[in-house]
């Protein structure tokens, strides 16, 4: 087994692939490792949601993300190599993840309500994990405006990720009433239309 410790970094620095050293507070440091924690919050959620179909979705994207975070902590000058060795974030990735969310939204209806996240366990977490990547985005962005970012095709996945998880955590919740994953108390005549649909045959008053 390979030693978990190098002692390489104890002075605050890092290597980027194919081994520059850059500080570990350096903006593509600050971008890849935003990029590990979203990896992680989805691994929380794949854990605890109860759909079959989300637990897929959030283990596939969950692994393109590696790519992701690849094509991050590599320099641009090494973006090529990277490309030929390891492969980068390409528009039909991209076009996969709308179609995902084009997919979910046609099995539900979405609510015309702002979502208070904590309907369920599974959908918390994926609201978690859909916040840390959206933190992600913010700091490939601040890569972007300083000429650090290789490829455009890494911001519009994460974007459109980010996207998917919000559609999926809607999608865990789907067969949730409005007034649970909206936080809002429902009306008289909600509550009683919602009775009246969950009442035995023939006891509805």
């Amino acid at each position: 087994m390979p030693r978990v410790y190098t002692r390489s970094g104890d002075d605050g620095t890092t290597a980027l692939l194919y081994g520059r050293r850059v500080s570990k507070a350096d903006p593509r440091c600050e971008a890849y490792g935003a990029v590990d924690e979203a990896i992680s919050a989805m691994g929380l959620a794949r854990a605890l949601a109860q759909d079959p179909r989300v637990k897929e979705v959030l283990r596939e994207t969950a692994q393109e993300l590696f790519t992701v975070a690849t094509e991050l902590a590599t320099d641009i000058s090494d973006h090529d190599r990277a490309a030929h060795d390891f492969g980068t974030v390409s528009s039909e990735m991209v076009q996969r993840l709308e179609g995902m969310i084009d997919d979910l939204k046609g099995g539900m209806e979405l609510p015309n309500a702002f979502i208070l996240p904590g309907s369920s366990v599974g959908s918390a977490a994926i609201d978690v994990a859909r916040a840390v990547l959206r933190r992600a985005e913010r700091r490939i962005v601040a890569l972007k405006d300083q000429g650090l970012l290789a490829s455009g095709e890494v911001l519009r996945y994460v974007n459109r990720l980010s996207d998917l998880l919000w559609v999926l955590a809607r999608y865990e919740d789907r067969g949730l009433p409005l007034d649970a994953v909206s936080g809002r108390r429902a009306t008289q005549g909600s509550r009683k239309a919602r009775e009246e649909r969950s009442a035995p045959e023939g006891t509805a008053g």
